[in-house]
């Protein structure tokens, strides 16, 4: 089962996981521990809020994935402070409710995304169906020059056939 949500989650290749840390171990000594094997971006044991003690784990962030896999392949199973260590790559952090959590946000605060989102949805629907209006009026108006247009063209016929009607269109033309 663990497995399976090892799949799911993106590995993030420069940070590793090191569990099995001695109660003495700080920081500063995890630091030193993984400097032979590159250049450390950072390093975090999370506190037990109760205690102010690290949990037993730490996170150890390299530079260069390079360096965190030789630390990993090397450290995984070492002895620190009389403890033998696991060492793996770090899973990303999930926190519920986003990056600062849902303790960090008030209960209504996702009522002011939703009405934005209603509101953004609304405009839509009103620009769509302006769209929309636009559309059939060309489309009517279209319909309503090729009506004429068929119906100039059966002037023009009519005209041909109508020997006063050219004559009357002819005054006009040299009245221009």
């Amino acid at each position: 089962m663990a497995q399976q949500v090892q799949a799911k989650q993106p590995v993030q290749k420069t940070t590793l996981y090191v569990g099995g840390l001695a109660e003495e171990v700080n920081e500063s000594i995890l630091h030193a521990a993984f400097i032979p094997f590159g250049d450390i971006k950072d390093v975090k044991t999370p506190l037990d809020q109760a205690t102010q003690k690290h949990r037993s784990f730490g996170f150890v962030t390299f530079l260069e994935k390079e360096d965190a896999t030789a630390a990993m392949d090397n450290m995984d199973g070492a002895e620190l402070y009389g403890r033998v260590l696991t060492v793996n790559y770090a899973l990303p952090e999930r926190i519920k409710g986003g990056e600062q959590g849902w303790a960090a946000q008030p209960i209504w605060a996702d009522a002011d995304t939703w009405f934005e989102r209603q509101q953004q949805e609304e405009e839509m629907q009103r620009i769509q169906a302006e769209n929309r209006a636009a559309m059939e009026a060309a489309e009517e108006l279209h319909r309503k020059k090729m009506a004429q247009d068929r119906e100039g063209e059966k002037d023009d016929e009519e005209m041909k056939d109508d020997p006063m009607a050219r004559a009357e269109a002819e005054v006009l033309k040299q009245k221009d």
